[in-house]
């Protein structure tokens, strides 16, 4: 438990409106003292880290300004949020946060009314303050929407489809545009280098804003000024991008500075139509390691505050992430037409060795999913063989392009789709449990899923010398073990195997990381066990010879149940007019909880005493007795 009297002010704000009953003199304190607090309650529990820290004086500014919760805040990219949490009702509970039973990692309506709307992808507040601000001034409501966009937020599409909407419709809402100039890597794209021009101008910036209060708006000076500096101003500010789409621009500022961000911050609050703000924050200030190492104190575990980060030791067994960052080096160096593409995913999806060794093939086109799946077809179009590593949860950003863009048109794509199945402390806005789902009904589509670490580099290997779209899915973290073969063989295309003879009454059908705790399972109830390898196109020949030989099925997969790889098997047999009782093993129709990765699966059934009983339960009767009889 922290010590609350080291945090003087803090401790007597439960909620923001305890924080309003300050003076304005006061908030630096409660701004050090909350950024004191963060460091000290994420070095004991781990979690998001670098972008809290930037944005302290902002969110106590927010809250001592607006009226919040009646006035609506939305945040973006959801791991800004931890200062905001603590101010918000929640300080006690924040070493919780992304534990089973504890706090969400990122806004959650269900968690706070000061949480209006639900974040886990990026870039979408600017559209949901947008949507309030419309219903709610369409009912004769004044409350204020403001919404806080950064930490690369503000590359994403969507993000300018909501300002180019919201220059139109011309509601009472403002923009916080929190410029840290960082994502979870550095921010890349013409956009930035804009930015980055806007942070060398603050002199410039400063000097208009008093030329404009001092000159009159109606003389001839005023109207000759106004013209003059939309031409000027462009040159070295980012505003005329936004004021062309409606938007009057404030800024940039420094939002580090609390009596800036408070006069900044009344004064929009005043103006009516859309407002936006821009503001130059350091991400992990105030802790120095932090703002030195950006990208490696976005996300921590636990650590020393006073040491900071230790070295990270290697795990004893490579992730599944870095058998693809190994796979992409040694095919690259073996076909010149390999292009890797991430969408600011750089250091999670395993590209970082990629990007330098093959800087020229190397693409990171920033929050844009939508554009890196269909870049990656256009590259398919000239004959080049294009690599799209992505999360399973961000491909879901990109569906449409997977479709249209790809599938469609039967171009040469491979994805290698990362954090699919359970993820566990991001939560269910990060969990990839539905792309087998999504991606089985896609005509053209090879999808694999493998059981091991070789199976994943063998797989990648087949989806690239395939001559269409091919996905390969695997899971956050390590595999059992296997033994990684340094060729890049290739396997024969909707084929799995038997790895286990049992009795005749089960057959179990594995699909991808169920395997290890099937075969364990398998062997105790002497079943017979398949590794499917390929969801789509299943293995025909062997789902039948099975169905033939066995009384029921087991399908196992690390995906939703609905329209999963067991699905799949279902429909086979039906189109078979083969009728056999079938056990789909498989995540709920839910949206699963946050907790480690083991937790969740235990959560889902999906851990070995689930799968044990579940099985025991509807087939015990088709076991040998003797098997049986031991359950």
């Amino acid at each position: 438990m922290t010590d609350l009297s080291r945090y003087p002010h803090l401790a007597k704000i439960q909620v923001p409106a305890d924080l309003r009953t300050f003076a304005d003199d006061d908030l630096p304190a409660i701004a050090d003292e909350l950024r004191g607090y963060l460091i000290e309650a994420v070095a004991s529990s781990g979690g998001h880290f670098g972008a809290g820290l930037g944005v302290v004086e902002l969110t106590v500014a927010l809250h001592h300004v607006f009226d919040t919760p009646r006035d609506r805040l939305v945040w973006d990219v959801g791991h800004q949020c931890y200062p905001h949490k603590i101010l918000t009702g929640r300080r006690e509970r924040i070493t919780s946060i992304k534990k089973k039973d504890g706090l969400a990692p990122f806004p959650r309506r269900e968690e706070s009314e000061y949480d209006t709307f639900g974040v886990g992808h990026s870039s979408t507040s600017i559209s949901a303050a947008l949507g309030m601000a419309i219903a709610t001034q369409r009912r004769g409501d004044h409350r204020k929407v403001v919404a806080v966009i950064g930490d690369g937020a503000m590359t994403a599409g969507m993000a300018f489809e909501a300002l180019n909407h919201g220059g139109d419709v011309e509601p009472n809402m403002l923009v916080v545009f929190n410029d840290n100039g960082m994502s979870i890597s550095e921010n890349v794209g013409a956009l930035t280098k804009m930015m980055a021009r806007a942070m060398a101008s603050h002199t410039l910036n400063v000097w208009r804003e008093r030329a404009k209060r001092a000159i009159p708006k109606k003389s001839f000076f005023g109207r000759f000024f106004s013209r003059w500096e939309e031409h000027a101003k462009g040159m070295f500010v980012p505003s005329t991008l936004f004021e062309e789409l409606g938007f009057h621009y404030t800024g940039p500022i420094d939002g580090h500075n609390i009596p800036q961000l408070l006069t900044a911050l009344r004064t929009v609050k005043e103006l009516p139509g859309p407002q936006l703000l821009h503001v130059i924050t350091t991400k992990g200030k105030g802790y120095a390691p932090a703002e030195e190492a950006q990208i490696e104190y976005h996300a921590v575990g636990p650590f020393d505050p006073t040491a900071g980060l230790a070295k990270k030791a290697g795990p004893a067994k490579p992730t599944y992430t870095d058998i693809f960052s190994d796979w992409l080096c040694d095919m690259a160096a073996t076909d010149d037409r390999l292009f890797g593409i991430t969408p600011a995913m750089r250091e999670g999806s395993g590209l970082v060795r990629f990007s330098r060794e093959y800087p020229q093939r190397y693409f990171d086109v920033a929050i844009a999913e939508q554009h890196a799946v269909t870049l990656a077809a256009g590259m398919a179009c000239e004959g080049a063989k294009p690599v799209v590593a992505i999360y399973s949860t961000f491909l879901q950003r990109a569906y449409d392009q997977a479709i249209h863009d790809v599938a469609l048109q039967n171009l040469d794509v491979t994805f290698a789709i990362d954090r699919a199945g359970v993820v566990g402390p991001d939560g269910a806005t990060h969990a990839g449990s539905f792309d087998l789902s999504f991606l089985r009904c896609l005509p053209n589509m090879v999808i694999m899923a493998p059981s091991d670490e070789n199976e994943c580099r063998q797989m990648l290997s087949t989806g690239f010398h395939y001559q269409g779209p091919a996905a390969v899915r695997y899971p956050r973290g390590t595999g059992p073990g296997a033994k990684i073969e340094p060729q890049l063989d290739v396997l024969p295309i909707g084929k799995g195997e038997i790895r286990r003879r049992g009795h005749h009454g089960l057959a179990m059908l594995s699909f991808g990381t169920m395997l290890a705790p099937a075969a364990v399972i398998a062997a105790e109830v002497d079943a017979t066990l398949a590794n499917m390898r390929f969801v789509k196109p299943l293995d025909e020949a062997l789902v039948l010879e099975l169905a033939r030989t066995h009384e029921a099925f087991v399908t196992l997969e690390d995906n939703a149940i609905a329209g999963g790889a067991g699905t799949g098997v279902a429909e086979l047999l039906a189109a078979h007019g083969i009728t056999l009782p079938i056990l789909h093993l498989g995540l709920p129709d839910a949206y699963l909880e946050h907790g480690s990765r083991e937790e969740v699966l235990s959560m889902a059934g999906l851990d070995l005493p689930g799968i044990r009983h579940a099985i025991r339960t509807r087939f015990g009767h088709l076991m040998p007795a003797d098997v049986a009889s031991t359950g």
